[in-house]
């Protein structure tokens, strides 16, 4: 597995993301399915899980992401030090149906204290502010992620769904080590983040990266580049992905072990400039 760098670790190139070993209901794995598909993401070589509190069907369930997580670790069998796990805070969940956000520095300390009970560490290795909320001024949220990473209760800092100048007034703020925006073949409106991050030397973790695959199937790209190297079209996805800029670590959801298997191999996969230049 290629590695990349958040902060001062390494990871491997290929994260995964837990959102949907948890939610939606309907369509979650049994837990035994979850943890065997985390426990095949850790098989291919991945060090990098990404979960969140708000990964759970409503407020019945908070933090049911980490928790599974941590049980995914913890019986995983194998040396786990080396992995990153990277949860999040200030997305809430106030009903089944419905998010909202709280970047209050009490929630957020809160949220830090109570993930670290689920995930049983005693720092977070990275902790990303999940969504910015209106109501609260973005520097005083980051400034609380900074005050718990000064008290050791977090190694690394991060932020999420965040513009180019949020995400300066972040780095100004903290170490800031990670950039979580959505970013995918679907939506590209975080190219100015993304090159943002490249030019600061920040992470970018593209969430929900395998977007708009089936599109893509029909119009020749991804597809047709896949069929050519017999590969799957998410590999290629995520392989355009990483040749964007080293700083780039995608972090595909999988509920299924063969997935996360599949797109780990992406870390291997080198398109060639005239592949990448009809992919775009």
């Amino acid at each position: 597995m290629q590695t990349r760098r958040i902060g001062d670790l390494d990871v491997s190139a290929i994260g995964l993301g837990g959102m949907p070993l948890s939610m939606p209901a309907d369509r979650r794995p049994a837990r035994a399915d979850a943890l065997r598909t985390v426990h095949a993401a850790l098989d291919a070589g991945v060090t990098l899980i990404d979960t969140a509190d708000a990964y759970c069907t409503g407020p019945g369930e908070l933090g049911h992401n980490e928790e599974l997580v941590a049980e995914a670790l913890r019986t995983w069998g194998g040396d786990t030090s080396g992995v990153l796990v990277a949860t999040k805070g200030g997305h809430t969940r106030p009903s089944d149906d419905d998010w909202a956000q709280d970047g209050s520095p009490e929630h957020l300390r809160a949220a830090c204290e109570a993930s670290l009970v689920r995930l049983g560490v005693d720092a977070i290795g990275l902790y990303q502010f999940h969504r910015p909320d209106p109501q609260v001024p973005w520097a005083e949220s980051v400034g609380a992620l900074e005050q718990l990473r000064q008290e050791g209760k977090v190694r690394l800092v991060g932020v999420s769904n965040a513009d180019p100048e949020q995400i300066r007034e972040a780095a100004a703020t903290t170490h800031l080590a990670a950039v979580q925006n959505e970013f995918s073949p679907r939506f590209r409106s975080s190219e100015p983040e993304l090159r943002l991050c490249a030019e600061l030397g920040i992470a970018f973790l593209p969430w929900s990266p395998l977007g708009g695959i089936d599109r893509n199937t029909s119009d020749g790209g991804f597809a047709d580049v896949a069929r050519e190297r017999g590969v799957s079209p998410q590999q290629v996805v995520l392989a355009w992905m990483l040749a964007k800029a080293d700083v780039v670590v995608p972090i595909p959801g999988a509920s299924r072990p063969s997935s996360i298997t599949d797109s780990a191999a992406a870390a291997d996969l080198v398109l060639t400039p005239e592949e990448l230049a009809r992919l775009g």
